[in-house]
């Protein structure tokens, strides 16, 4: 067994409840995205909303987390993870359960989706992507894919729990359960196991009277001026930005393609789940293959992949297996984007600005998550059909794909000394 294997296990041993809480973070983030649906019909028909109203709210944090990501990114430098995480969860729990008091105003709807929007990108990819990334180096994919899995699992879990809190309680009592509920068990878990490489450098500069910021002690990286000029990070953010917009227009719209080609509405919706559970798959693989191979090869094949998706579901008269190849292929490519973002932007940025550089990053995450189903119902709406949108997603793919393979050679950073613990501080 080669070094980097063994060092790799060393980590897992060290840190395997650090990624576990990151996990239960990052999906107690997805709580709201993952729900919403199924609030829409108990709203409208106590308020008379129409669809647009009700499904606002993720709009409205796109929006601000475009805004603030980089603000919060470099909040999480300077202060480190556990503490954002810790009041984003508190916020975001207790703003969760106040949808519960919606009267039917409007103006009360979009301002509570506003306060919500603040702790919710406290507790966004950046800071736990951070949190894994400043103790993991020869580990570091695989467990980035462990954590990001987190919304992969929400995503299959929270419907059905939504659905029942709904039935029993009322949709005022499930707004309570969710936020309430799956805020406790989040904030456990990270009180519990959230000690990361910014509370190891912490400690060290308390002990040695050098101030006690949240920065991570001698980890080398690029200053935020050299960051804007660095080519890779421009081609890691524009390959993320692609294809948030059409693999977030695909999952939005994914049941209606498949309504437009003749299926109908409950193989359409056993389909659409077969993506998720491909997603978690397409995780764990790309991580365990992020830590063997360079990343410009998995991540511009796995990103490119799912051109290939978007090809099928173009094709005439759709066949259960050819529709069932594409979920898969979307669902493993997909499900990968953030993995790959983060793990090239720690390679190439380094960690000395980590969180300030992929909040960046994550503006523009929040842009194309806002932008993609926009397009592709505009695009529907225009032309009576998906065809043209999913030629988009072909292009669009491949060229993700061709953006991360010419990010180069990784940058050879001046390793620093590794910390008592252990655990590296070099990039």
């Amino acid at each position: 067994m080669d070094d980097s294997k063994v060092l790799a296990r060393a980590e897992f041993r060290k840190h395997w409840t650090l990624v576990m809480a990151a996990g239960i973070g990052f999906a107690f983030s997805s709580i709201v995205s993952s729900s919403t649906g199924l609030f829409m019909q108990p709203l409208a028909d106590e308020f008379g909303w129409g669809r647009t109203l009700t499904a606002s709210g993720t709009s409205i944090t796109a929006a601000l987390t475009f805004f603030l990501s980089p603000l919060f990114g470099a909040l999480v430098d300077r202060f480190g993870t556990r503490r954002m995480a810790l009041a984003g969860i508190v916020g975001a729990a207790l703003l969760i359960a106040s949808f519960s008091l919606s009267t039917g105003s409007a103006a009360l709807w979009i301002a509570m989706w506003v306060a919500y929007a603040l702790p919710a990108v406290m507790i966004k990819s950046t800071v736990w992507s951070a949190a894994v990334s400043s103790v993991f180096l020869h580990g570091r994919g695989l467990a980035l894919g462990l954590t990001l899995s987190g919304t992969a699992v929400a995503q299959a879990v929270v419907p059905i729990v939504t659905d029942t809190l709904i039935n029993e309680f009322g949709w005022r009592g499930a707004f309570v359960w969710l936020g309430i509920g799956g805020g406790s068990i989040a904030l456990l878990a990270c009180l519990l196991f959230l000690f990361d490489g910014y509370d190891l450098s912490r400690r060290e500069r308390a002990s040695t009277g050098s101030g006690q910021n949240g920065s991570l002690l001698g980890a080398p990286g690029l200053s935020i001026a050299e960051a804007w000029r660095s080519l890779p990070l421009w081609r890691i953010a524009i390959s993320t930005f692609v294809m948030m917009v059409v693999t977030i227009a695909l999952n939005v719209h994914q049941f209606e393609i498949l309504r437009s080609s003749g299926v109908d509405r409950t193989s359409a919706a056993w389909y659409s789940g077969i993506a998720g559970i491909a997603g978690v798959i397409g995780k764990l693989v790309t991580g365990a293959l992020l830590d063997r191979y360079h990343a410009k090869w998995v991540g511009s094949l796995t990103l490119s992949m799912t051109a290939i998706a978007f090809g099928l579901l173009m094709m005439p008269n759709l066949t259960p297996g050819i529709i069932i190849v594409a979920m898969v292929i979307n669902g493993y490519s997909a499900g990968t984007k953030l993995q790959i973002a983060s793990y090239l932007t720690a390679a190439y940025a380094g960690m000395k600005n980590f969180g300030a550089i992929f909040g960046a990053i994550a503006s523009l995450i929040a842009a194309g998550s806002g932008f993609g189903p926009i397009l592709a119902g505009f695009i529907f709406d225009s032309y009576g059909s998906y065809y043209p949108f999913l030629i988009i997603g072909v292009v669009g793919s491949i060229a993700s794909g061709l953006l991360i393979y010419g990010v180069g050679p990784y940058p050879v950073w001046t390793r620093a000394e590794a910390r008592a613990d252990g655990s590296p501080s070099s990039a």
